[in-house]
């Protein structure tokens, strides 16, 4: 079963300072189902790693990627469905990028979301399943 990744788990796999560096890095070290990227997270984890980290964190995080992930690019249909949400949690300003996670994953049938954020993906409830399942389940700091 395909995993689909939020912005904060892919900042934590890169930052070897992050709190939940560990947790991630060893999701991926034991995953072997595919981790699919939103195409909209990819310039927010650039922009994060450039302005927090380096140009180098975030080079790296792009040869991470290439090759190894699946990108997966924004439709008109998850347009819609993000200003859906939106409006629906307006309150919980989950924003564009979170919105656009769970609106793909929804379109692609996936229920396994690979997050560190899991105020906002535990309270969305998707329309495919009855809520996700976050990963990592536990989050362990350092």
């Amino acid at each position: 079963m395909a995993v689909i990744a939020d912005t904060g788990a892919l900042i934590a796999l890169a930052n070897a300072e992050d709190r939940y560096h560990k947790t991630v890095k060893q999701f991926f070290a034991t995953n072997r189902d595919p981790v699919i990227i939103p195409c909209p997270v990819v310039p927010e984890t650039c922009f994060i790693l450039r302005t927090s980290m380096s140009v180098a964190a975030e080079l790296e995080f792009l040869r991470s990627i290439r090759g190894h992930l699946m990108l997966e690019h924004y439709t008109v249909a998850d347009a819609a469905r993000v200003i859906e949400i939106n409006d629906k949690y307006g309150d919980a300003e989950f924003g564009f990028v979170d919105a656009t996670v769970m609106a793909m994953a929804e379109r692609l049938n996936i229920q396994t979301v690979l997050t560190v954020d899991h105020r906002d993906f535990s309270m969305f409830r998707p329309k495919h399943c009855a809520a996700f399942r976050l990963i990592p389940e536990r989050l362990r700091r350092r």
